[in-house]
C-alpha cells in the first residue's frame, strides 16, 4: 500500500486538466500535473503504480515518490511548482544599505585625475569604506546594472 495517496477533487482535477490543456506552464508543472491527474485514487482517478505513471510521463519513479508526498504534506500549489530554497547557496555580498553606499560614489565626481568611476575603482572604494572586506568589480557591474542609475 501506498504511503501517499493522492485523492484529487473535482476541482483540482479540473484546474490540472486546464493546465494541461493551455499548454502555457513550464515543462516541468506540466509533468507534474500530470502526474497528479494519473496517480489519483479518487472516484475518477485511474490510480496508476508509479513505476508505469513515470514511465507515462518519462520521470524517474522517485520523481512520481516526491510529487504525491508534496501533494498529500503540501498541497497542489506546492506539488506543482519549484520548491524554494530554504536559504541561498551564497549569501549576497551587499544588501540594501551596502548598495546606497556603493551608488553613492559612483553618481559622484570621479577621483582626482580620472575622467569616470570604473568597476575595479568603485570596488576598491566599498573595501576602503569599510563596506565590505573584499568584492570584485563584477558584483560591483551587477549591483549597478539593477540599479537603473545614471551614472553621467
Amino acid at each position: 500500500m501506498k504511503k501517499y495517496k493522492v485523492t484529487l477533487d473535482a476541482e483540482e482535477r479540473a484546474y490540472l486538466l486546464g493546465l494541461i490543456a493551455a499548454g502555457k506552464a513550464s515543462a516541468l508543472k506540466l509533468a507534474r500535473a500530470r502526474i497528479l491527474l494519473k496517480a489519483d485514487a479518487g472516484p475518477e482517478g485511474p490510480a496508476w503504480p508509479d513505476a508505469s505513471i513515470a514511465e507515462a510521463v518519462e520521470v524517474d519513479v522517485t520523481t512520481v515518490e516526491r510529487v504525491r508526498q508534496r501533494f498529500v504534506e503540501e498541497g497542489l500549489e506546492a506539488a506543482l511548482d519549484r520548491k524554494k530554497q530554504a536559504r541561498p547557496s551564497r549569501e549576497r555580498k551587499l544588501d540594501g544599505a551596502a548598495e546606497a553606499r556603493l551608488v553613492a560614489p559612483a553618481c559622484s565626481d570621479p577621483p582626482r585625475g580620472r575622467a569616470a568611476w570604473t568597476l575595479q575603482l568603485l570596488a576598491d572604494k566599498l573595501v576602503e569604506l569599510r563596506v565590505v572586506e573584499s568584492i570584485s568589480d563584477e558584483t560591483v557591474r551587477q549591483v549597478l546594472k539593477k540599479t537603473n542609475s545614471s551614472r553621467g
